[in-house]
């Protein structure tokens, strides 16, 4: 008998993955033959200059951006198929709060579409409230908080519904050294 290793599919898996964008100065090649493996439990982080693909590659994981070729899977699905599952959450560059819902219904918007219970959506936006020190400020708007705070937020709204896959783009740029130095 044959001894096998149990494991586990990839949570992101890209083999070959090309996105070129068409502009009026010609085509713009963002990702190139991009071959990827990320495991669950694994911590990634791209690292590079601006413009080189890191936010495209990001957005493709999270089908916002289609690929011009090449294969690209999220927890064995593709990025379509994982977002209408909500396999992941996204921290986008900017906060991209509602000014017209509190922080705690910011927060709360992704649990209220998912079909969380009330308990279960006042239990997760004080958690994760806590979780980025902004317990005190559920019922402001976003307005009413500095850019950080509100980055925060974001962090929090990310995290509320306890996704599989955390996509975060330059998550901390907008936070002060010593609050980035605690959420990392």
């Amino acid at each position: 008998m044959k001894d096998t290793l149990n494991v586990a599919a990839p949570v992101i898996e890209a083999k070959g993955l090309n996105l070129i964008f068409q502009t009026a100065d010609g085509p713009v090649h963002a990702l190139k033959d991009v071959n990827l493996t990320i495991n669950a439990g694994e911590f990634v982080s791209f690292i590079g200059p601006s413009g080189c693909g890191k936010t495209t590659f990001l957005r493709a994981i999270a089908a916002l951006e289609h690929p011009t070729n090449g294969t690209l899977a999220v927890n064995g699905m593709t990025p379509d198929e994982a977002r209408r599952k909500r396999a992941y959450g996204y921290v986008f560059q900017a906060a991209g709060l509602y000014p017209w819902r509190t922080i705690a219904g910011n927060i709360r918007l992704p649990l209220e579409i998912m079909g969380f219970s009330k308990p279960d959506q006042a239990e997760r936006v004080a958690r994760v409230l806590d979780l980025v020190e902004l317990s005190g400020f559920a019922n402001r708007f976003p307005w009413q908080l500095s850019g950080g705070m509100q980055q925060r937020a974001s962090i929090a709204r990310a995290l509320a519904f306890d996704a599989d896959i955390l996509l975060m783009d330059e998550p901390f740029g907008a936070l002060d050294e010593i609050v980035r130095d605690r959420l990392n």
